[in-house]
């Protein structure tokens, strides 16, 4: 639920549920001279390789965007800005943005910041701005439990609320210990209250709190630096890398191609070893992939991930694909159940809606299904040329790409560096961080380092495709999913082509595949098409049914036991430096972006781009 906001005559914002006012006409200098300023940015992050910033109340977003300005504005700028903020009660977009409008030097940034401030359900959300330098993680729900929940650990603190006569919680002694529980020794924290309450409970926490000459008509603000008389104890561990170095990522497709990405974006320089001449030449290298939220009733784990993890491909692809031709993401209709949409119960209004919602009746007709049709409509999803994405991925920055280099065996020097051999034992790196992506390769590569082999299961599966008739009626222009998926009007070299599948064939890593499989794998697919989209049967009979220009593409993906990806180190103790980003399953497209981002948030000590519950649920320590 959101704030209901009301605009006072003076133009000033005024909150509804708290009675209070967001910030009056000073609101960009209190921003920037208490909060900024009073923290003592941007002096304090010259030269940091990350800088760390977390806001108990994001409000209307003024500190966020103030900040964001400073440090577009900065030569000294850390190459990384987190800006983590809490929000029991989001504001609406359009407010946010009448907000905005009164500060015109802050407005190009708040409408990129409205670009992505939608589906804030309950949780962590990582919004991702100039090219993934400046990560803003809106955490929706109460501040204290979100806190208690979470393993920041932070830089700076604008300790920001409704007055504390109003919004009592935000400033009571259990909230400021759980916020203190992400301080460092020597984070510097600022506000505009000077309420004693708020300065004894500061000081009880380990601050050394003092008062500032204040903004007027206001007499003084407050600053503080954690700085306790005890030694703080922490259940974060250690970065394992507090500084980028030099990486070794093992496999070129999806997987392998987003760690790469996400590392080099931080400084890291990465070599990308692959026995293929081309990259996703593995199971990354489909035709055409879908990414869509999954849907459960509960909204559990998976869900939740899958959400977090089409956030962050929409974000990545944004800024690499070009839409219509490498991607399209222009929604997808799922075919459900009847009487199963798998939709929360509560998500038919707010942000909910944002994601999925029931689909209506032109969305059906155009898929040519009847108007009681069982479907859902997922509008932040679509469909990408996998091998295009990886392409761009690879050509960031950062990143050397060395084909025809099949790695037999992986040691650790007496220097502690990873040394990768050919089947010659011929080094063909040497580097302090080794990430495996290499599905359900990877046991192969750790065994005679003396891991257990991991859970991974292999997965076989088939698309079906070809080139669409000039007449090609009944083929959506939307993808459809539900038991197989398809996707129509997708560019290639020969033309627009559509794509059906692709099966799925646990434990079978077969490749290629004999011509009976292939021949099975087409009827399975033909199937699913007449039970899915109906309407596109007569197009493509002459396909399925004559073989007129009928293609396959086979590949073998790999999944975990769980489903869930695994992604993070293998042995820390025993094996500092090697990592893994594995167990993608069919939803690849879905995940890898932010499997990708959890890997180097990890790795550096930074916020994790989601919940810690669904980072442990995604992490090789589970294993």
């Amino acid at each position: 639920m959101s704030d209901s906001v009301s605009w006072l005559p003076d133009g000033t914002p005024f909150s509804n549920r708290f009675g209070d006012r967001y910030h009056g006409e000073q609101g960009l200098t209190q921003a920037r001279e208490v909060f900024v300023h009073g923290c003592g940015l941007p002096q304090a992050w010259a030269g940091a390789q990350q800088w760390r910033i977390l806001e108990t109340g994001f409000g209307l977003g003024l500190n966020f965007l103030t900040t964001w300005a400073a440090w577009r504005a900065d030569p000294q700028r850390p190459r990384l800005l987190h800006f983590v903020s809490l929000e029991a009660w989001p504001v609406t977009a359009d407010d946010l943005l009448r907000s905005a409008r009164r500060y015109p030097d802050l407005l190009p940034l708040a409408q990129e910041l409205l670009a992505q401030y939608w589906g804030l359900l309950p949780g962590v959300h990582r919004l991702w701005f100039d090219d993934g330098r400046v990560l803003l993680t809106l955490c929706v729900g109460d501040a204290q439990s979100l806190m208690r929940q979470q393993l920041w650990e932070v830089d700076s603190v604008y300790l920001d609320g409704f007055n504390p006569q109003r919004n009592p919680e935000i400033w009571g002694m259990e909230t400021l210990k759980a916020m203190a529980r992400h301080c460092r020794r020597g984070t510097r924290l600022a506000t505009w209250t000077v309420a004693r309450s708020v300065m004894d409970a500061l000081t009880q926490c380990g601050f050394q709190v003092s008062k500032v000459p204040g903004l007027p008509p206001k007499r003084d603000n407050l600053q503080a630096v954690f700085d306790p008389n005890w030694q703080p104890r922490s259940r974060r561990q250690a970065p394992e890398f507090p500084r980028p170095a030099r990486c070794l990522v093992l496999g070129a497709g999806l997987a392998g191609a987003t760690a790469a990405a996400s590392l080099a974006r931080r400084g890291w320089q990465v070599t990308v070893l692959d026995a293929a001449a081309t990259p996703a030449a593995g199971a990354s290298g489909l035709p055409a992939g879908l990414f869509a939220p999954h849907l459960s009733p509960d909204d559990n784990l998976f869900a939740r991930v899958s959400r977090a993890g089409v956030r962050a491909m929409l974000q990545q692809s944004a800024a690499l694909l070009q839409a219509g031709v490498d991607w399209n993401p222009a929604g997808v209709l799922e075919r459900r159940p009847a009487g199963q949409l798998g939709l929360p119960a509560d998500w038919h209004d707010g942000p909910g809606s944002d994601w999925s919602l029931p689909a209506d009746g032109a969305r059906l007709a155009a898929a040519g299904l009847p108007a009681d049709a069982s479907a859902c409509w997922h509008a932040r999803a679509g469909w990408v040329r996998p091998a295009r994405f990886i392409a761009r991925l690879l050509e960031q920055p950062g990143i050397t790409w060395r084909p025809n280099s099949a790695v037999a065996r992986l040691v650790r020097n007496t220097s502690g560096l990873w040394q990768a051999l050919d089947r010659d034992g011929n080094p063909l790196a040497e580097v302090d961080l080794v990430v495996l992506a290499t599905g359900p390769a990877s046991n192969s590569l750790l065994a005679p380092l003396g891991v257990a082999p991991l859970p991974l299961q292999p997965v076989r599966g088939q698309m079906s495709w070809g080139l669409q008739p000039a007449a090609a009626q009944g083929l959506p222009a939307f993808a459809v999913n539900g038991g197989g998926a398809l996707m129509a009007h997708v560019p290639c070299e020969e033309g627009l082509a559509w794509h059906m599948g692709a099966t799925f064939e646990r434990d079978v890593d077969r490749l290629p595949m004999t011509a009976e499989e292939q021949a099975a794998a087409h009827d399975h697919n033909w199937q699913r098409l007449k039970a899915l989209v109906p309407q596109a049967a007569p197009t493509l009979r002459p396909a399925f049914e004559g073989g007129q220009g009928l293609r396959a593409w086979a590949g073998v993906r790999c999944t975990a036991h769980d489903r869930m990806p695994i992604v993070g180190p293998i042995a820390p103790a025993a094996l500092p430096g090697l990592w893994i980003s594995t167990a993608m399953g069919a939803r690849g497209l879905t995940r890898a972006v932010l499997c990708a981002e959890l890997l180097a948030a990890r790795l550096m000590g930074e916020p994790l781009p989601v919940e810690a519950k669904l980072a442990h649920a995604m992490g090789s320590e589970r294993l």
